[in-house]
């Protein structure tokens, strides 16, 4: 089944405008996380257009511009480093996701959410597993949150923590960040209840 034929299903006399809810960044150790709403306009088809994780960089770059273009409504939301900490990352990630629907300049009628589960929405709503591999709605917001959150750790926080390399890792626990985190220790961007087995660890120096 196509991903738009997936969505169809949704669409009823009820149901005009259909949004797609997906988020980016709920594992890393550092940074926001962030969540898309799309709504396309019925119909659209794009093949390219698939869940971010199976794309290339350069391909979520050029389908970002691609979706923001012929989307009928878009919003990108995040929620901080600072706020995942005292919400925990489950709930910091349905906040993210609320405000990315709520935040629509056009109104939904449904939404299909990525995941198994959802909190806060008041619109009608379903979650779909794997969404973003099924709906032509999710994966839009999949790219849209994935390239966003992306671009804000190869800019903003390269720039501002240029000694972390967020350039490189975007935050993920790689080997050159938890080498670097251990050299220079955390950053206000870090999530510090990610971090207590990994700051349990020797200093480098003292392990070498």
């Amino acid at each position: 089944m196509l991903r738009n034929e997936f969505d169809a299903q949704y669409r009823s006399g009820k149901v005009k405008l259909l949004a797609g809810v997906d988020e980016a960044g709920r594992g890393p150790l550092a940074g926001p996380v962030y969540a898309a709403a799309v709504i396309l306009p019925n119909g659209y088809y794009l093949e390219e257009i698939n869940d971010s994780k199976k794309l290339s960089e350069k391909k979520r770059e050029a389908l970002f511009d691609i979706i923001c273009e012929n989307a009928l409504a878009y919003c990108i939301s995040s929620v901080s480093a600072k706020a995942i900490d005292e919400i925990n990352i489950l709930n910091a990630t349905f906040q993210a996701m609320k405000q990315a629907v709520e935040g629509l300049p056009l109104a939904p009628d449904f939404v299909l959410v990525d995941g198994n589960r959802s909190k806060g929405l008041l619109v009608p709503h379903e979650c779909v597993v794997g969404g973003d591999a099924k709906s032509q709605s999710i994966a839009a917001a999949s790219i849209l949150a994935k390239v966003s959150r992306d671009r804000y750790c190869k800019s903003d926080l390269a720039v501002k923590y240029p000694q972390y390399m967020f350039e490189k890792h975007k935050g993920y626990g790689t080997k050159l960040h938890i080498e670097k985190l251990l050299e220079f220790g955390p950053c206000p961007e870090h999530r510090t209840t990610f971090l207590t087995k990994i700051l349990s660890q020797k200093p480098m120096e003292e392990r070498l």
